[in-house]
This record gives structure tokens, C-alpha cells and sequence, in this order.
């Protein structure tokens, strides 16, 4: 099964060789489960030539606002309704949970408290779950027809649903301690509080649930295999 990786930020040059970039770190998530990958850089005004090039999809992470007047926005959107209507699975991660809510008629901020980084526990169907974010911006106005089906005590609307072929996810369920910490070392220091970088370095001995959600995106790509 192909899977199209819409990448719509790259991560910092000093990560490329030991971590590697957003598509390699989807890579390495979704391991296991007979997926085959194709990235499109989005950012830099690679787009796929429509829904059919892949079987499902999925939008990355970005250190940009969906708000933000970009030349890649508005075709990502018109992507975005093209790959709702072909009904193939689609799935946005922290910018991608955003830029979806926005193209699918909601609304999207910069986030009055502020940052949210690192280790956090959300309700997720129910459970309680810990899993890490790097994000200022939020979803603050549902699109109709969206279900939140992941909450937080600062972040309200943490997942969604769209009937039974989108899901997004604000916090990064790809990201593991390490990448935190090279966030904390190399996006954090001057952008989000001190005290925030330090609470965030404490935690990051803690454990996520990142595998229990690596499985449930797989069984959500392969839906309508």
C-alpha cells in the first residue's frame, strides 16, 4: 500500500543526519505494516498531481501557521477537498490536524496560553494517554462534521475525526525523546519560555504512548485498502 507523505516543513539542518527529517521519522513510525512510502514536498511547491497517486495520505508537521499567507497554503487545501472527495484516507499530524480543521471550514490561531512542548497526557478515546507536542498553534473552532476524540486540559480539540476517512492529531505521536530534546536545543532557546524548555527536559525520561498510536493510524490508512 502507497502512502503519500505531504511534507510541510523539514527539520532542523543539525537533526538531517542523526534523526533525519518529518518523512523519515513517518517512516520509521508506521515500520512494520506493509506501507510504502512516497514524500512530496509540499513546503517547496511539490505537489502530487492529485488523490491518485497515492493509496492514502498523510500531512506533516511545520514550523508554519495554516493562518500564514504562503504560496503553498491554498494548494495544499485544494489538495486537501481533492483527496476528501476521491474518500482515500487522510491523516495530519500538528500542522496537519491544523491545516485540515482550516480547509475543511474551521479555524485555526495562535494560542493565547501560549506554548505547549514535550511530554503531556491527553484523553484519547477514553484512555489517558502521554505523548509529546511542539506547538503554539491551535485548532479553535471545529469544522462541522468534526468529532474531538482527543482532549487535553490546554488543548482542547488534541484529535479529530471526519466521518470515517480523516484523522488528525495536534501533538507529534512521531517524535521520541530525542527529537524533543534537539527541538529544546535547536528551535526552543529564544522562542518558548525558559522555564518551559526546563519542565519539558525533566520529562523527557517518560514514557509516551506512541506505539498504540502508530497502530492506530496504520489500521486508519488501511481502511479503505
Amino acid at each position: 500500500m502507497k502512502i503519500g507523505i505531504l511534507q510541510t516543513g523539514h527539520a532542523p539542518n543539525e537533526l538531517l543526519a542523526s534523526i533525519g527529517d518529518y518523512d523519515d521519522m513517518f517512516r520509521k513510525f508506521l515500520d512494520g505494516h506493509d506501507f510504502h512510502f512516497i514524500t512530496f514536498d509540499i513546503e517547496n511547491m511539490g505537489f502530487p498531481s492529485g488523490p491518485a497517486e497515492a493509496d492514502a495520505w498523510l500531512i506533516t508537521g511545520s514550523r508554519h501557521g495554516a493562518y500564514e499567507d504562503l504560496p503553498f497554503i491554498a494548494p495544499l487545501e485544494v489538495l486537501i477537498h481533492a483527496i476528501v472527495a476521491s474518500n482515500r484516507p487522510l491523516i495530519g499530524v500538528c500542522f496537519g490536524h491544523q491545516i485540515i480543521a482550516k480547509a475543511m471550514g474551521g479555524k485555526v490561531e495562535k494560542f493565547q496560553g501560549g506554548w505547549s512542548i514535550g511530554n503531556n497526557e491527553y484523553t484519547y478515546q477514553g484512555k489517558t494517554i502521554s505523548l509529546n507536542a511542539w506547538h503554539q498553534d491551535q485548532v479553535t473552532k471545529v469544522p462541522e462534521g468534526a468529532k474531538i476524540i482527543g482532549s487535553s486540559q490546554f488543548c482542547k480539540v488534541a484529535a479529530l475525526t471526519y466521518k470515517d476517512h480523516i484523522f488528525s492529531i495536534q501533538p507529534h505521536p512521531e517524535f521520541d525523546s530525542t527529537m524533543i530534546d534537539a527541538l529544546i536545543q535547536y528551535r526552543g532557546s529564544g522562542i518558548v519560555p525558559t522555564e518551559m524548555l526546563e519542565e519539558a527536559k525533566n520529562k523527557l525520561s517518560l514514557t509516551t504512548n506512541n506505539a498504540d498510536i502508530a497502530a492506530d493510524m496504520a489500521a486508519f490508512l488501511k481502511r479503505k485498502a
